[in-house]
């Protein structure tokens, strides 16, 4: 067997936890192993390589890389048995933040790698398969196995290979990482790091790499994307709303959207953008956390109840169709029962499509786990199902608001019953239709007729065309 065929066989599983930056970055890893051999695998148990992606926001996603890890350290034993191996990574903000537990945890990790250094890969899996193979060899070497968690000068996009394919007629688009705003709960400042914002020429140029690829629909990404500010050509700053203009000048896309925001960085050329870009659509994630100013001021968000409120306001003054999604946290230390009906209150005024919610769990090293007056379990619980009740229902009234509606839903997998397609429309709610799988990828106009707690059925026109 030659070289090149013997590379060729290599497989790679990579799971990804967490957000859709983590999507992006896994899909970036499968980029840069290609080129040494390494073709995506469906399971760990058929891979040579397995990456896990990390997410550390809960306290329970580190626990199951854990236990994943502990299900893989036995794969690798069998793999040794049968004289082959797997070589087993963990990436993302895990490794950043716990690196050396990880390995000092579970000595079957060969790599740990933190997301601003995963450009790297080529580089640390030699250094691993060269450790393993000595130990194969009898040698005794100090350590564990190969870890990269600090933050390089050099951006790693200026590093990465050009994206190889588009999914479905979507793609993830990273533009900005790091958060400057040290929210107390929150761990992204020590394991993403700084803000910063790509240059704006080479977010255009993967913008258009990625639409001649087929894509219709990109999603930028950022920790707090509408921090973003990308140098230019020409020197100046470029700022999310003028991005946002550009990328919708490029032929052939049809949808932008953006996540995740922060409030304060919520500028008036954004809100008029939502009125006056066409390829924006109407449905923005904004995350509040709380509606009592008292525990938004306990959490350093930097912006209070009334600001959130005139933003919401304006936003829908120019986009009066848009649908607002948010994240919240209950049982914040201290958090009062008034402080919580504040919350609850600040729900039903607004109005939210859909939304993500949790009990306020303690991220070590940040503030917000030395705060005095931990809130009980149990008032945790309960508070989070009352909330979860409220955005249920809100949730459940927004798809009933659209039933009967003829809209352009862009088709993304198959659904589960034979000859069902499932897409998303404008407002990123979950359609399905019966339809050929030839429209995945594409976009078609969709005649709703029934609403469920998280989706929507629908039935397709084909007579009229999808306008967006």
């Amino acid at each position: 067997m030659t070289l090149a065929a013997k590379e060729s066989r290599k497989r790679v599983f990579i799971r990804t936890y967490g957000c859709q930056m983590n999507v992006y970055d896994s899909d970036r890893m499968a980029d840069v192993l290609r080129p040494l051999g390494y073709a995506l695998s469906d399971s760990p148990e058929q891979a040579d390589l397995v990456v896990l992606n990390t997410c550390h926001i809960r306290e329970k996603a580190s626990e199951k890389v854990y236990s994943e890890l502990g299900r893989l350290r036995d794969v690798k034993v069998e793999r040794r048995r049968d004289g082959a191996d797997l070589m087993i990574a963990v990436a993302g903000c895990v490794a950043q933040a716990e690196g050396e537990e990880i390995a000092r945890r579970q000595p079957a990790v060969d790599i740990v790698v933190g997301p601003q250094a995963y450009h790297r890969l080529p580089e640390l899996l030699a250094e691993a398969e060269r450790k393993a193979a000595l130990r194969r060899a009898g040698k005794r070497l100090p350590g564990a196995g190969v870890l990269d968690t600090e933050f390089p000068p050099e951006s790693k996009f200026d590093h990465l290979p050009a994206p190889a394919g588009v999914r479905a007629g979507s793609a993830f688009l990273s533009i900005q990482e790091g958060c400057d705003k040290f929210c107390t709960f929150c761990v992204v400042p020590y394991t993403r790091g700084a803000e910063y914002s790509r240059p704006a020429q080479s977010v255009l140029q993967e913008a258009r790499a990625l639409v001649a690829a087929g894509a219709i629909e990109l999603t930028l990404l950022g920790q707090n994307v509408n921090a973003y500010h990308g140098e230019a050509l020409d020197g100046s700053t470029w700022s999310l709303a003028r991005l946002v203009r550009a990328i919708g000048e490029i032929d052939g896309l049809r949808r932008i959207r953006y996540t995740t925001s922060h409030p304060r960085d919520m500028d008036d050329d954004l809100i008029i953008a939502h009125g006056e870009v066409p390829q924006l659509m109407p449905y923005l994630h904004l995350p509040v956390q709380s509606g009592s100013d008292r525990i938004l001021e306990a959490m350093n968000r930097g912006h209070g109840r009334d600001l959130f409120r005139r933003l919401v306001d304006r936003l829908r003054d120019r986009r009066p169709d848009l649908a607002l999604s948010s994240d919240f946290i209950v049982g914040f230390p201290g958090e009062s029962d008034a402080d919580f009906d504040a919350t609850m209150q600040l729900i039903d005024e607004v109005g939210f499509a859909a939304a993500f919610s949790f009990k306020y769990s303690r991220r070590p090293g940040t503030p917000g786990a030395a705060l005095a007056d931990q809130i009980p379990e149990s008032v945790k619980a309960a508070r989070l199902a009352a909330l979860q009740a409220l955005l249920a229902r809100q949730q459940r009234e927004f798809n009933l608001e659209k039933v009967g509606m003829t809209v352009p839903v862009l088709f993304a997998e198959p659904g589960r019953k034979p000859g069902q397609i499932l897409g998303k429309s404008p407002w990123l709610q979950s359609v399905y239709v019966e339809g050929p799988a030839s429209l995945i990828g594409s976009i078609a106009a969709v005649r709703l007729i029934e609403a469920h707690a998280v989706s929507l059925a629908g039935e397709i026109v084909p007579s009229l065309e999808a306008a967006a």
